[in-house]
């Protein structure tokens, strides 16, 4: 963050406000998806020298509302937690010319809102939250999630779809083809980019040596 502000007092305040609500999570969304956002928004904006002052706390409190993935206003939540984030924020006493800039970057971070990011800041928390959703603890994710939902783990028709109408409603791994694999491509800066195509290519392996494995 910039220099006038505490760094570590900010974030221990942070996650003490997430720790006392845990209505603020679900199988896929708890502190320890938190956290890996919070690293991965730090090591980006180091590289794209973006304003930690925005950036960390919107990390942080980007999921600080959460409404289930088939609630018909999950694509609200994004919105709902920036407004509390800023609430509490403002209530700490937070620097005020960096709210909207906050603000923005939590309404801005989420795949159902469909908000484009406009500033640098909202692009990096972006791309942090989405390089979670790749790679391995991606996978992991998508695993505990559908589990959670008790959906089953494909068709056992067509598990990896070619021919048929992808159902992630149903079928947990449609998700990889709903979304996971689209993400690198829709990062937006280059260090973003970069990461997502490694941790994409980990999925194409997963899915490859799955498929190899089913009858």
């Amino acid at each position: 963050m910039t220099e006038q502000l505490d760094e570590s007092h900010w974030e221990a305040l942070f996650a003490a406000f997430l720790a006392h609500d845990e209505s603020a999570s679900d199988a896929a969304h708890d502190e320890q998806h938190i956290r890996r956002v919070v690293a991965n928004a730090r090591a980006l904006a180091l590289v794209e020298q973006a304003e930690l002052a925005v950036i960390l706390p919107a990390a942080w409190l980007h999921d600080c509302v959460m409404i289930a993935k088939d609630s018909p206003l999950r694509a609200t939540a994004s919105r709902l937690a920036a407004q509390r984030a800023v609430e509490f924020l403002e209530t700490s006493g937070y620097p005020s010319a960096f709210l909207p800039a906050i603000y923005h970057a939590i309404e801005a971070h989420s795949f159902s809102a469909n908000i484009a990011p406009r500033s640098r800041e909202a692009m990096i928390v972006q791309d942090a939250d989405r390089l979670d959703a790749l790679g391995a603890i991606g996978i992991a994710r998508c695993l505990m999630l559908g589990g959670a939902m008790q959906r089953r783990l494909y068709d056992p028709h067509e598990p990896l779809p070619q021919t048929r109408p992808l159902d992630e409603h149903r079928n947990t791994l449609d998700h990889c083809y709903t979304k996971l694999l689209l993400l690198a491509a829709r990062m937006n800066t280059a260090a973003g980019r970069a990461e997502a195509s490694k941790r994409t290519a980990f999925i194409e392996t997963f899915l490859a040596q799955l498929a190899s494995e089913l009858p």
